[in-house]
C-alpha cells in the first residue's frame, strides 16, 4: 500500500490512513513532525492488529466527544461547572476538538502551552488541570488506553509582599480596622481568620451550626449547595474567636451568622467580600504602592491562607489542619 503523507490543513496538518478493518481514517495534528509520527504510529498499529500481534484499539472518539460527555455528565454536578464550560469553550475545544483522543499527544499539549505564554501561568495551569481530568475520564470510559503526560507551568504561590497576614500583630491590625468599619465586618473577617472557612461556607453558616458548649462550628453547606468537598466537617472555635462570636450573637438574632442588610444570605459579589474588604485593608495599612483596581495582593481568600499559615507556624498538626480546612 502506498504510504500517504501529511497534508496542510489550515494552520495544521491532516493525516489519512486505513485502519485494521480497511476503513479510511483521518486526524489533524498541530505540527508536521507530530503528523508524521502519528501517521507512522497509526499505520504500524493497523499492520500489527491485522497480523494478530496487537489487540484492537478502543473505539474512535474525538476530543469533541469527550468534551460533550464531560459537560453533560460530569460538569453539571460540579460547583465550578461554569468555569469548565468557559475553559472548554474558549480554549480546549478550539485547540483539540477535531483530534482523535489517541492523536492527542505530548507534542500537541506542549504546543498548546507555548501558544499561551501571554497568559498568566496559573490560568494555563488551570486549563491543563482540567485537560488531565478529561483525559483520565477518557481512560475510565475505555476511550483511551493511557493518558499522555501533561506538563504544567510552574506557578509561584507568593508573587508579592503580602499574600496573607504574616504575624499576630498584622492580624490584630487588620481586625482593628475591620471593627472600625462595622461590627458585621469585624465578626465575619475574624471568623474567616480564625477558622479558615471558605467564603461560601461563611455565607451559609447558621447559628444552629455553632455549638458554643462543645466549641465547634459544623460546616455543612456553601451558598446554595454542599461544601466544596461535599462533606460535613467540624471546625474548632479558638480562644481568640469565642468572645467575638458570643458578642456577635447578642447583636444578631437572626438565623444566619452573617446576613446582608435584608437579612438574606450574602452572595459571592457582596460588598463585604470585595469593596469593604479592600477598604479595611487600606485602613490597616496593607495597600500596595500601585494604583488600579487590583491594588492589594491580599484578597478575601487570603484569610484562609492566613489561618493555615498561622496554624503551621504555631506547631499545629498538619493532618488535623487538613480536616479543618476540608481538603481531600
Amino acid at each position: 500500500m502506498k504510504t500517504s503523507k501529511p497534508i496542510k490543513h489550515g494552520g495544521k496538518w491532516r493525516i489519512r490512513w486505513l485502519d485494521h478493518d480497511g476503513q479510511r481514517k483521518s486526524a489533524v495534528c498541530e505540527t508536521f513532525k507530530e503528523a508524521q509520527q502519528q501517521l507512522r504510529k497509526r499505520q504500524t498499529e493497523a499492520d500489527e492488529i491485522r497480523a494478530g500481534r496487537r489487540a484492537a484499539p478502543p473505539p474512535e472518539r474525538t476530543f469533541n466527544d469527550l468534551c460533550d460527555y464531560w459537560l453533560t455528565q460530569r460538569a453539571i454536578h460540579k460547583r465550578s461547572a461554569r468555569d469548565d464550560q468557559s475553559m472548554i469553550g474558549c480554549h480546549l475545544r478550539p485547540s483539540f476538538g477535531d483530534l482523535g483522543l489517541r492523536d492527542l499527544g505530548v507534542e500537541s499539549i506542549d504546543a498548546y502551552r507555548s501558544a499561551r505564554k501571554h497568559l498568566n501561568p496559573k490560568t494555563v495551569a488551570n486549563h491543563l488541570t482540567l485537560l488531565v481530568t478529561l483525559l483520565n475520564t477518557a481512560v475510565e470510559l475505555g476511550w483511551l488506553h493511557k493518558a499522555p503526560r501533561v506538563r504544567k507551568p510552574r506557578v509561584r504561590l507568593f508573587n508579592s509582599d503580602y499574600r496573607y497576614l504574616r504575624t499576630d500583630d498584622e492580624v490584630r491590625q487588620f481586625l482593628a480596622a475591620a471593627r472600625d468599619d462595622g461590627d458585621d465586618a469585624f465578626a465575619l473577617y475574624a471568623t474567616a481568620v480564625y477558622t479558615g472557612l471558605r467564603q461560601g461556607e461563611l455565607a451559609a453558616l447558621r447559628w444552629g451550626d455553632v455549638d458554643f458548649a462543645q466549641r465547634l462550628i459544623i460546616v455543612q453547606r456553601s451558598y446554595d449547595g454542599p461544601t466544596k468537598a461535599e462533606d460535613v466537617r467540624y471546625v474548632p472555635i479558638l480562644d481568640a474567636l469565642l468572645p467575638i462570636l458570643r458578642a456577635w450573637r447578642l447583636r444578631n438574632l437572626g438565623g444566619l451568622l452573617f446576613p446582608n442588610r435584608d437579612g438574606n444570605m450574602l452572595r459571592p459579589a457582596g460588598r463585604i467580600f470585595a469593596e469593604r474588604f479592600h477598604r479595611v485593608l487600606d485602613a490597616a495599612g496593607f495597600a500596595r504602592p500601585t494604583s488600579g483596581r487590583h491594588r492589594h495582593a491580599i484578597n478575601f481568600h487570603s484569610l484562609r491562607h492566613t489561618f493555615s499559615s498561622h496554624w503551621v507556624m504555631k506547631g499545629g498538626d498538619l493532618f488535623k489542619l487538613q480536616k479543618v480546612l476540608g481538603h481531600k
